[in-house]
């Protein structure tokens, strides 16, 4: 359990600065720590963008969340608001997740009692780059109290190559999940399957991410349609929503694929899909920690992946799953052929991940690691 903080604490604000707070990594990492540290601190939260799902259940349940509908590129009037916004909510800690709700909390604490800011950089967007103005904002605007962390030592070595921040003032904090699911018994596999539409014997990959470019479904559908030479009954399951949606749907029809892909959109129950499948892919052309890896590797499920960003902090090629450069769906495929015709080994590989994602990607581990830094920025 995550130590509490002192009673003269607990009336202390904390306000998660977002772009908005639709299903992903770095949103449902923020609202796990609203819901997980809430006895300890009042949480509030700020989207930038818009509300989305997980929004409106945190509204749903108490929460403060305000969204700002910010204007394309840089909007001035947005840190006004913003610092509107925290002055009324009484805030005493920022945490801002990923830049640009960053640089946004740095200018809006310029306005109202200067709060410290606490930078979480979840991932990096493709290609990275050092970004001068970047550079000279951060150090403009950075002051002694604040932090910055990255979800690994990949994005920790972006943030300083690439934003210009000193080495000394960016640490680690790596993500974690709430494990308690994966220990329990696990769903009635043939059941997962009927629902979803697939069958008892087929090989079935799943792949839970956003719909987005970064997550490259492209080289996951092609790689789907080599494996298909093999294997005819090969079903990938697709969970998640994006804005490449309509691009992937055509890519399917294409590449000839509609008996082979199940198109699931959001799902709560990950879990209970994660029981269904033979693989997990992801096959992404940038990453930072991605949860939904570890998510496999707790609940036993063999890792195929894309060999990029944090990916290799999580997964150690050939022996907790098996890694592929970016685009290549030849190899993906290959690695996948391999775990299915090697079943002592992909038992190897799965008891060893388990016992990986235990001892180093735990939801407690990263909420204390969390906690700690909160009480040192208040207590500055």
């Amino acid at each position: 359990m995550v130590a509490m903080v002192s009673i003269a604490q607990r009336s202390l604000t904390i306000c998660q600065v977002l772009h908005s707070l639709q299903v992903g990594g770095a949103e449902v990492l923020a609202a796990r720590l609203a819901r997980q540290l809430g006895r300890s601190y009042r949480f509030v939260f700020a989207c930038l963008d818009e509300l989305g799902s997980l929004g409106q259940e945190l509204r749903g349940e108490g929460f403060a969340v305000h969204v700002f509908k910010r204007r394309a590129g840089l909007d001035w009037k947005c840190p006004w608001r913003l610092a509107s916004f925290l002055w009324q909510e009484g805030v005493d800690l920022v945490h801002a997740h990923q830049y640009t709700p960053f640089f946004y909390a740095l200018a809006a604490r310029r306005l109202y009692r200067r709060p410290p800011v606490l930078f979480t950089e979840h991932g990096r967007h493709h290609p990275d780059y050092p970004r001068r103005k970047r550079m000279l904002a951060n150090r403009l605007l950075l002051e002694k109290r604040d932090r910055v962390v990255g979800v690994g030592q990949a994005v920790r070595r972006a943030l300083v190559h690439n934003e210009g921040i000193p080495d000394r003032r960016v640490g680690v904090i790596y993500n974690g999940i709430d494990l308690a699911p994966f220990s329990k018994s696990r769903p009635d596999r043939l059941s997962v399957r009927r629902e979803i539409g697939v069958g008892a014997d087929d090989l079935v990959l799943l792949q839970v991410a956003r719909l987005n470019y970064l997550k490259d479904h492209a080289t996951a559908l092609r790689t789907v349609s080599k494996l298909r030479q093999e294997r005819p009954d090969v079903r990938l399951v697709l969970v998640g929503e994006g804005e490449e949606r309509g691009s992937i749907q055509e890519l399917i029809q294409r590449l000839d694929l509609s008996a082979n892909v199940r198109l699931l959109g959001l799902r709560t129950d990950v879990n209970r899909m994660l029981a269904a499948a033979d693989v997990f892919l992801l096959s992404s052309i940038s990453e930072g920690i991605p949860l939904t890896l570890i998510e496999a590797m707790a609940a036993g499920v063999p890792v195929v992946s894309t060999n990029v960003g944090g990916v290799p902090e999580v997964i150690e090629d050939s022996q907790t799953g098996l890694l592929a450069p970016a685009g290549d769906d030849a190899a993906l495929a290959g690695h996948v052929l391999r775990l299915m015709r090697n079943p002592q080994w992909r038992g190897e590989i799965v008891r060893r991940a388990q016992k990986r994602a235990q001892q180093i990607f735990s939801e407690e581990q990263m909420h204390q690691s969390y906690q700690k830094l909160y009480q040192e920025m208040l207590l500055a």
